[in-house]
């Protein structure tokens, strides 16, 4: 499950090359006698090397869990049923990405070992530049001794829009064994595999550091703990986990990173929308829904100076937030309305997670669907097939977090719509999609 701070200190990604230790010759020195082949990161194919795995006797997942209330997870290090939605950003491959991983409502049963075990469902969806690149659908229990196990997850890759293949799915009892993502209590040294279908999908952790504190959004997050996780391709990454986040950090700010922005209700405060995020959504909206010219670019820019003068926000929001004001200002002034088009929606995207702190989840995501809705507009009027069929995707990915908020009359009408968009970007018909996609937008509401 790969999830991508700011706090360098403690993330980092280790390169690992792994010398050529055949299978048949047995294991590295002071390794566990199993033998996990090395998956080539190219081809996808098993070599003749083992992954030096830890020994057995650290590992702290070996015993057969026991689910009572499978769906009742209190783990503070993996809080699935307390915290409604996690906003991760960063960059990877040097673009920029971000990453909403949210509680669904769905009620959903795994057969293990004989038994059917209710799981909690958890929707990772990843953008880069702005565009969806993966969907997975993560299904999390809670073991009657605290420890949090990884019961499988649908995984879908997108190319330009499109379902490219599904490679990272599996399911335990079927594909592998359920796989112990958080012990009840973590200790330095620990080891456990979230992951554990060797060939399929394949992780190895060990605790290196517990009661650690590190930045947050908000300030300063005590309780974290380090963890250095192996791969199937014999890479190591170090993760943070920490208390009402999660999974908080993986990566380093010099290169491929992913990091939590903010996290509801964690970082919810009580209060009004403030004045100046009320202006910078105006200023945005405005330069979304119109011409992003230079005019509307220096407003949004001059909006935003002023709220983050006026209120607290997260350091990788304002790092991200600068970036893409700049990658707008730069588009508009070299004329490129494709690059403007994407960094447009990276400024929207970054302003409704700023009111996740001040609103209601259902309201920042009534107002995301809106947003699509326009985006999809948008892209269908400069005939872009491909990210017209992304734009639907997210609408959809979203509508399955928000359908449960809305009016039932409204829910109808949204449905029939999107099926109607999803039919015209299925066609590459644009000019349906636009006009589709501006009465979705009406159905929706104003908002975003």
């Amino acid at each position: 499950m790969n999830r991508k701070s700011l706090a360098a200190a403690v993330t980092a990604v280790l390169a690992v090359t792994l010398a050529g230790s055949s299978c048949a010759a047995g294991t590295p020195s002071g390794s566990s006698t199993e033998c996990v082949p090395v998956v080539d990161a190219t081809s996808g194919r098993k070599t003749d090397r083992c992954l030096p795995l830890a020994p057995s006797a650290d590992r702290v997942d070996l015993a057969k869990p026991v689910f009572s209330r499978p769906t009742v997870i209190t783990n503070p290090l993996h809080p699935s049923t307390k915290v409604q939605q996690v906003i991760y950003g960063g960059q990877v491959d040097g673009k920029p990405f971000r990453t909403e991983f949210t509680l669904l409502p769905d009620a959903k049963t795994i057969e293990l070992d004989g038994r059917k075990v209710p799981v909690r469902t958890l929707q990772y969806m990843a953008l880069s530049d702005g565009r969806i690149v993966e969907l997975a659908l993560d299904w999390f229990a809670q073991a009657d001794d605290g420890s949090v196990w990884y019961l499988g997850e649908d995984v879908f890759n997108y190319d330009d829009g499109v379902v490219a293949d599904t490679e990272g799915t599996w399911l335990a009892g079927k594909t592998g064994p359920a796989a112990m993502i958080m012990p009840a209590e973590p200790k330095a040294g620990d080891v456990y595999r979230p992951e554990n279908a060797p060939g399929i999908v394949f992780e190895e952790v060990t605790v290196k550091a517990v009661d650690r504190t590190v930045p947050g959004p908000y300030g300063p997050v005590r309780g974290a703990i380090t963890v250095n996780e192996l791969h199937m391709d014999g890479t190591r990454e170090n993760k943070v986990f920490a208390p009402g986040y999660g999974e908080f950090s993986t990566g380093s700010p010099g290169g491929d990173l992913e990091a939590v922005s903010l996290a509801v209700p964690t970082d919810a405060t009580p209060g009004p929308v403030p004045a100046g995020l009320t202006s910078l959504a105006r200023a945005v909206r405005a330069a979304h829904t119109g011409a992003a010219d230079d005019a509307a670019a220096r407003r949004a820019d001059a909006a935003w100076d002023a709220y983050r003068a006026s209120d607290r926000v997260p350091a990788l929001l304002v790092r991200q937030m600068d970036r893409d004001l700049d990658a707008l200002t730069a588009a508009v002034k070299e004329r490129d309305a494709q690059a403007a088009r994407g960094a447009v929606l990276r400024v929207a995207q970054n302003q409704l997670d700023l009111h996740l702190r001040y609103e209601p989840l259902a309201a920042v995501e009534a107002a995301r669907m809106s947003l699509w809705a326009r985006q999809s507009a948008i892209d269908a009027g400069a005939k872009d097939a491909g990210a017209v069929a992304g734009d639907v995707t997210s609408l959809e990915l979203t509508w399955d977090r928000a359908r449960g908020s809305a009016p039932e009359a409204q829910a109808e009408r949204v449905d029939a719509l999107l099926r109607d968009l999803r039919a015209a970007a299925d066609r590459e018909d644009t000019t349906t999609a636009a006009r589709t996609a501006l009465r979705l937008e009406a159905a929706l509401g104003a908002g975003g």
